[in-house]
């Protein structure tokens, strides 16, 4: 794991960019200063993620901020030109899955996919809210494991429920989450 220099997995991933060099490097903004509480960090304090909390930290830091290029503002990575932030987006996604496939977690790379997928539906649907709630929940889900409230929750927000929001909210709490 690449030390965060004490500021967490979005150091970590400042750092992880700024030594790969290339595109993404180019695009850096100022090293964070300290770290932050999201996603990455839901996950990292799951018992799924105890054989190594760091990884899952950084690389999910890596696909929350491909996701913030799409649809937010992004922490790290800084893009003038709409097209090009897209591209940095897609390569973020890429290498936090990547790095999920060779721990060999199958079931979080699902969960993380069906994450991207969800907030991207629910930002074609000018549904921001039930964006951040499906990705606390779909945080929670890697880190705990997919409970039943959290797949019910999935279906209604494919499904595109009005009760999705409301139902990812609760998944997100975790009051039933699996094991």
């Amino acid at each position: 794991m690449i030390a965060g220099g004490g500021n967490g997995g979005l150091g970590a991933l400042w750092e992880l960019l700024s030594r790969q060099g290339g595109l993404l490097a180019s695009l850096l903004g100022p090293a964070p200063a300290t770290g932050e509480r999201g996603p990455a960090q839901t996950v990292a304090r799951g018992p799924r993620a105890q054989r190594a909390p760091d990884e899952y930290e950084l690389l999910v830091e890596a696909i929350y901020e491909g996701y913030l290029l799409h649809y937010d503002t992004p922490r790290v990575v800084v893009s003038l030109e709409a097209d090009l932030g897209l591209l940095a987006g897609d390569r973020l996604y890429a290498l936090g899955l990547a790095r999920l496939v060779a721990l060999g977690d199958g079931p979080a790379v699902a969960e993380l996919a069906d994450t991207i997928t969800l907030s991207a539906l629910a930002h074609a649907s000018d549904a921001p809210e039930l964006a951040e709630a499906v990705w606390q929940a779909g945080a929670r889900a890697v880190g705990w494991g997919c409970s039943e409230a959290h797949a019910r929750a999935k279906r209604l927000a494919f499904g595109g429920s009005s009760e999705a929001l409301d139902a990812m909210r609760t998944s997100a709490e975790g009051a039933t989450a699996a094991r």
